[in-house]
């Protein structure tokens, strides 16, 4: 028989249409392959009981008549989700045995189209990191190796991006159909880079921020991760609506994404921003980004440089927004209602110590810096400053979007995957550098979708970045799809 787990979302779902094999059957291919990934520590709870469960009231489904959009499809949960009754941590010490009593409005959405949950996936520690590898479960390994010069395979392992990690790397190794991720300055957009999937942001409001992990919560956005930009287009249409619970989801009709695959670009804009040529960007990265250039004019779309001036200011501005948010949604985690308590002498011992215990040293970084940026005489000197500049990076994408750009494209990382324990030792600014190309979108509250486009010299993947309009992700689809049309797929080498 066919490896199940090979089949993308498209292709599953026209099998089990068909009836060629069950929501079960596919269900425990994937199980088996995730009992034999281990070592890539992509998930942290495995829940293959209530997986089979959920495969087994599927294919009852089907038997009725029933049939949802998802209808068996076996997906990754990130930890970030609350998910009822199954444990759900954020990878972090101080959320040690927490389980929810709730569902998140994402899953729920998935769960009600007929989607079955393999289990939960691993991400950085509250969402805060760039490679997964502040989990208090330990790093990811990216399914992906690079090639030696004599055309061996390295055995260094490498990271898989971050926040998401776990989702990437998963979806990369085809341990799941697709994942759930979130993105707060390119933790969707960036692991998808470094593993060779499909990724997208959506705008600000079209996933309901309900029941998720809050990390700061004017940038966090729900996403998912697939193989092919068709399967990205597929899972949105079910992450995607408002929600009551959720005063930020905005009231806007759903489209069906998967429509725009395949529509011509012919006529389309596409903005090329000068100021993403960073210093230091490798000639690989330069040599990827004129080729998707060249895919898109060749599709018929319109090339034009634009600017976007205030771009340089974008990763120091998000790295003051962001820990501020941080420091105000962590107050919650003090030992008293839920999660890890260490007790002390008093309620103040208490809470000092369950977050010293609880916290990992890069969460306890971010919360000092919000601290301090929201603190008395430090307020209007930084984080004031800081949503001016926001306000101003806006206002470039507006601007640019008025002069008649449908879609920006960018490089998604400034490299590939780069090796655990490279950057996690030294300054945290080299290893935040990695968020460079990803920010703006999440400070603009727009769209935005990682394509993977090549493979450079070590045989990594590489991802170019789309950037939107708000709430025109179809755009995003119809262009990205164009690019993968053009450079092909892309998949690991099987070690693990």
């Amino acid at each position: 028989m066919t490896d199940l787990t090979a089949l993308t979302i498209a292709e599953a779902r026209d099998a089990l249409a068909k009836k060629t094999f069950t929501a079960v059957e596919l269900t425990d291919a994937y199980l088996a392959a995730m009992e034999k990934a281990r070592a890539l520590n992509a998930y942290v709870l495995e829940t293959p009981e209530k997986a089979r469960d959920m495969a087994k009231a599927s294919d009852a489904r089907r038997a009725s008549g029933t049939v949802g959009a998802l209808e068996g499809i076996p997906l990754g949960v990130k930890d970030l989700y609350c998910t009822e009754g199954v444990r759900t941590t954020a990878c972090s010490k101080i959320l040690d045995g927490f389980v929810p009593p709730y569902e998140s409005t994402v899953t729920s959405n998935l769960w009600a189209d007929g989607a079955v949950m393999l289990g939960k996936l691993a991400n950085d520690e509250f969402a805060m990191g760039s490679s997964n590898e502040t989990s208090c479960f330990g790093p990811v390994v990216n399914p992906w190796r690079r090639k030696a010069a004599d055309g061996s395979i390295d055995p260094t392992p490498l990271v898989p991006g971050g926040s998401s990690g776990g989702s990437s790397a998963a979806v990369a190794a085809r341990l799941c159909a697709g994942a759930t991720g979130t993105d707060t300055g390119g933790s969707i957009r960036q692991p998808a880079a470094f593993t060779g999937t499909v990724g997208i942001k959506p705008t600000y409001g079209r996933c309901s921020r309900w029941g998720i992990v809050a990390f700061a919560s004017s940038l966090d956005q729900a996403g998912p991760f697939a193989r092919t930009v068709r399967d990205a287009a597929i899972l949105l249409k079910s992450f995607a609506s408002v929600d009551p619970k959720d005063t930020t989801s905005v009231d806007l009709p759903v489209p069906n994404y998967e429509a725009s695959i395949g529509a011509s670009i012919k006529g389309k804009v596409i903005g090329i921003p000068k100021e993403y040529r960073v210093d230091g960007m490798s000639a690989e990265i330069e040599t990827l980004w004129s080729q998707g250039i060249a895919w898109l004019k060749a599709a018929g779309a319109e090339i034009r440089e634009i600017s976007l001036p205030h771009t340089k200011y974008a990763l120091p501005a998000y790295y003051i927004v962001a820990p501020a948010e941080a420091s105000s949604n962590l107050a919650r985690y003090d030992g008293i209602r839920y999660g890890l308590r260490v007790t002390g002498d008093d309620i103040t011992d208490t809470y000092e110590l369950t977050r010293a215990a609880g916290f990992g040293s890069e969460v306890r970084r971010r919360i000092m810096i919000g601290t301090y940026v929201l603190s008395a005489g430090y307020y209007d000197a930084y984080y004031v400053k800081a949503q001016k500049v926001r306000t101003l990076i806006k206002r470039d994408f507006d601007l640019a979007f008025a002069a008649g750009v449908d879609a920006v494209l960018t490089p998604a990382t400034p490299s590939s995957a780069f090796g655990i324990g490279e950057m996690s030792g030294g300054d945290p600014v080299e290893m935040y550098l990695n968020d460079i190309f990803t920010v703006t979108v999440n400070m603009a509250g727009l769209p935005g979708m990682t394509v993977p486009a090549g493979l450079d010299s070590k045989g990594l993947p590489l991802g170019l970045q789309l950037i939107g309009r708000p709430f025109e992700e179809e755009t995003l689809f119809q262009v990205g799809e164009v690019i993968e049309q053009s450079a092909g797929h892309f998949t690991p080498a099987k070690w693990w």
